[in-house]
């Protein structure tokens, strides 16, 4: 208890606690079409690949619009960012609850929830950069944990589907986006690490081989996270016959998971390394989907199974962003942002793999595989990494180095970038 109280009085507490609700609030809008595709999916009477697209559009176009905001966060300050993305938000709600009444127009506000899919790289900045760098781990666990927004709507998108029509569900989340709105006006402030940088330093971890190492394994933690959350529903639905709330509700439970252990994997980190908790991490997540294939008979078993895979998931998620700040340490947001970008896409390909597995060979089993597969291959060149990783910026098994000054910061970053184009 006396170091978390430590840990609090180290940084600005009212800014973590706005940049988590804004987090989990974005987060249960990015992921509304997959809590509600049970009721989109028998309304337009939609393929198995036609539901493994409508749930992936959402995923892919957050993906796309992270870097922008990360790069807009760095000229107009990470609080104003998010004000201008949850103002955006309510607008691309507005059309859903207006104009969306086909499966073309739900696939146009797919495009649009992507706003809501932004907010990473700028919620986790915002809320960990008042902290120091021993405690980066769990401040951007803690912010990270606003992933939780998935088990808000998969916990209430549908029963408000089933009493008052999906498409009213848009207008519904629309409002209570004016709560994390007031909360970051009133409750945030600007952390002091922001820099003036020309666009090329911005961009300069587009051109690393660590920015693709950490992108590459992002897509099976989060990939894996919001890709499977967004498709359990129609898992639960088709799989075990399931009613559609039913399977909100079973999502819940594993999702919840993965939302909770978010933080203690990033405070694990701080303490074991981000570098041993994420090989940890990808060889669970590599067994549990597997057998989760094989449990297709039983939704007890692979209920549960879901459960450890999403917590595994979820431990990854804070390993990784323990490790960003270290190796960039003035330009997290950015960096997050290309990270998350990258890591993002990858939850776009696993609703589309399970999709076209039932409808090509009759299984989800093979979405499982694939998924595992690209698990142990990250494994892999995690393991050959980190060897660089740890002679440069790192401790031994991914722990932060004795803090340095900002001029310190700043001359390691430009020599590991060199040593990176090299």
């Amino acid at each position: 208890m006396s170091n978390f109280k430590t840990f609090v009085r180290s940084g600005h507490w009212p800014t973590l606690f706005a940049s988590f609700l804004y987090f989990d609030f974005c987060f249960a809008i990015w992921v509304m079409n997959g809590a509600m595709a049970p009721f989109i999916s028998e309304s337009f009477h939609l393929s198995a690949a036609q539901k493994g697209f409508m749930v992936s559009v959402p995923i892919l176009a957050g993906a796309l619009m992270r870097f922008p905001l990360g790069v807009l966060s760095q000229y107009i300050g990470r609080k104003n960012a998010a004000m201008v993305e949850m103002g955006l938000i309510v607008f691309a709600l507005a059309f859903g609850y207006f104009f969306v009444n086909s499966y073309d127009g739900v696939l146009a506000m797919g495009v649009l929830l992507g706003i809501a899919g932004a907010s990473f790289g700028v919620a986790l900045s915002l809320g960990s950069g008042w902290f120091p760098p021993k405690y980066k781990g769990l401040a951007m666990g803690i912010a990270g944990a606003g992933n939780s927004g998935t088990v808000l709507a998969v916990l209430f998108a549908p029963p408000l589907a089933n009493k008052f029509g999906w498409s009213t569900v848009y207008g519904l989340a629309a409002c209570t986006m004016l709560l994390p709105m007031l909360v970051m006006w009133f409750a945030a402030k600007e952390p002091p690490d922001r820099e003036h940088q020309t666009l090329r330093e911005h961009v300069a971890c587009l051109f690393e081989k660590d920015g693709w190492a950490f992108s590459l394994i992002y897509i099976i933690t989060f990939g894996g996270f919001i890709g499977l959350a967004s498709f359990l529903p129609t898992y639960f639905y088709d799989q075990f016959k399931v009613t559609k709330v039913e399977a909100g509700q079973l999502t819940m439970l594993a999702t919840l998971m993965g939302s909770a252990v978010r933080v203690v994997g990033g405070y694990i980190s701080d303490r074991v390394g981000g570098i041993n908790t994420l090989s940890g991490v990808l060889i669970l997540v590599a067994a549990t989907l597997v057998m989760c294939g094989f449990a297709g008979s039983s939704v007890a078993l692979t209920t549960l199974l879901f459960m450890l895979c999403f917590a595994a998931l979820g431990a990854g998620n804070g390993a990784l962003f323990q490790l960003v700040p270290l190796r960039w340490p003035v330009t997290t947001a950015v960096a997050g942002s290309m990270i998350g970008e990258i890591g993002a896409l990858g939850g776009g390909f696993l609703p589309n793999a399970m999709g076209q597995s039932k409808q090509l060979a009759g299984t989800y089993l093979w979405g499982f595989v694939s998924f595992a597969v690209l698990a142990v291959v990250m494994l892999a060149m995690l393991r050959l990494v980190q060897i660089r990783w740890t002679r440069t910026w790192a401790e031994k098994g991914g722990r932060a180095r004795a803090t340095t000054s900002h001029a310190t910061h700043t001359a390691r970053e430009a020599k590991i970038e060199i040593q990176s184009l090299a």
